[in-house]
């Protein structure tokens, strides 16, 4: 039986937008073991939806038999690759040092770092940092013509506004580390985003203009929704990774609402389910949406892979209970105290609490308490999951759940946490 190539894996997730030769690449993935790599810039203490594709990407690879090299760019985040908006703010050293460490931190658990295909984490300033600018611009420069440079389109939607001599060499710097990593580890394939296709061709041309040697480069395409904007953003700012930077509770309710549209290509991209799997979910939700089967299982897999499976429970036991179908006093209080900031309540100083139609406006719940009044007299009002009936209700110490929280809800879906200080 014929092994399948990890070409065709890749393409049926969607997770090929661009590709040197298709056919040549093809080839040498069904020959043996192709050493790859993913390179990382810690322009941010955490890795973000993003990234994710590509760390997602680099595992696929390794599972299917290929050796990876993850770089995180101590050199490169010094500088920032060109964007769109603007200029990046440089950062110090101290600081990019400090991300290149929770940037490692991040990536090593998606692979193996043991047996024939063993994974080698790598960092640009290593080989960057003592090199002098003679070499630099003879070795490398010689080989870029500015004309081709100029006519990048990140470059080109820059230059009436302005580019730094900083960010226009940045397509150099990431070159020379495909390059570097060719000639010390025989490293042959480089893949990332596609927005980052022309840093990842131009390494590429370098290996076969500098050494007259052959390599491959695969671009994944930018997640976006339905309607073409980007993901990665939540109410709070961009998905990260890190648990500090944005709680495991958000993290998956952030993909249990992904649209129906989008869910089948999100499970492909974001998790290890089969085809079969995956095709199945697709079916369900095509014909029984409002079970939302595939966003349920999307939200469970991608979080239990960044965070693990305990926390996958905690986040579900925590949505029962503050849409009212679970104990609140059985939440972990660090994911109840998350759940409700991610809801965007309110802080109150210690003292004597308000009565609760001050506190439904006060959550946001209600705009006024003539709203207030109504909500809880058509029954629509909740305090920490129980019907309020008493207008004149007004909570004590003892109905802080947690220690500090109160937990309001109008209706079967709209809840807010205050949290008495």
């Amino acid at each position: 039986m014929t092994t399948p190539n990890v070409l065709d894996e890749l393409e049926w997730r969607g997770l090929i937008a661009h590709s040197t030769d298709r056919d040549a690449l093809r080839a040498a993935l069904g020959e043996g073991s192709v050493k790859f790599y993913v390179g990382f810039d810690p322009t941010a203490p955490s890795l973000h939806m993003g990234h994710l594709v590509q760390v997602l990407t680099a595992r696929r690879l390794q599972e299917a038999g290929h050796t990876p090299y993850a770089l995180v760019g101590g050199a490169t985040g010094m500088i920032g690759d060109p964007r769109d908006s603007g200029e990046r703010t440089l950062n110090s050293l101290d600081t990019v040092k400090d991300w290149v460490d929770r940037v490692r931190s991040q990536i090593e658990p998606f692979l193996s770092f043991e047996g024939d295909n063993a994974a080698t984490m790598v960092n640009n300033y290593d080989w960057t940092a003592s090199m002098s600018v003679i070499d630099f611009l003879r070795d490398i420069g010689k080989h870029f013509p500015v004309n081709r440079m100029l006519a990048r389109d990140v470059v080109k939607s820059r230059l009436e506004a302005g580019i730094s001599y900083t960010e226009f060499s940045y397509v150099l710097m990431q070159s020379m580390d495909f390059l570097n990593l060719h000639r010390d580890h025989g490293v042959t394939l480089q893949f990332g985003g596609s927005d980052q296709w022309g840093n990842l061709t131009a390494g590429v041309e370098l290996i076969r203009r500098a050494d007259g040697a052959h390599a491959h480069a695969i671009a994944t395409p930018l997640m976006t929704k339905a309607d073409g904007t980007k993901y990665g953003k939540t109410e709070g700012g961009a998905l990260w990774l890190d648990p500090a930077m944005l709680s495991p509770y958000a993290f998956h309710q952030f993909w249990l609402n992904a649209e129906d549209a989008k869910v089948g290509e999100l499970l492909r991209v974001f998790t290890f389910l089969t085809r079969e799997e995956i095709e199945d979910l697709e079916q369900q939700t095509a014909d029984k949406p409002f079970l939302r089967a595939g966003q349920k299982r999307l939200a469970d897999e991608v979080t239990a892979l960044v965070h693990g499976a305990e926390e996958v429970e905690h986040a579900k036991a925590a949505a029962a209970a503050l849409f009212g179908g679970g104990d609140l006093g059985a939440i972990r209080p660090a994911t109840l105290a998350a759940a409700l900031r991610e809801a965007g309540g309110t802080t109150l100083p210690a003292g004597d609490m308000p009565g609760i139609l001050d506190l439904l406006v006060a959550a946001g719940l209600a705009k006024s308490k003539g709203e207030a009044r109504r909500t809880v007299t058509e029954g629509g009002a909740y305090l920490n999951n129980v019907r309020v009936e008493d207008l004149e209700l007004q909570p004590t110490r003892e109905d802080l759940v947690a220690g500090s929280w109160l937990v309001l809800r109008r209706g079967k879906k709209n809840f807010a946490g205050v949290e008495v200080a």
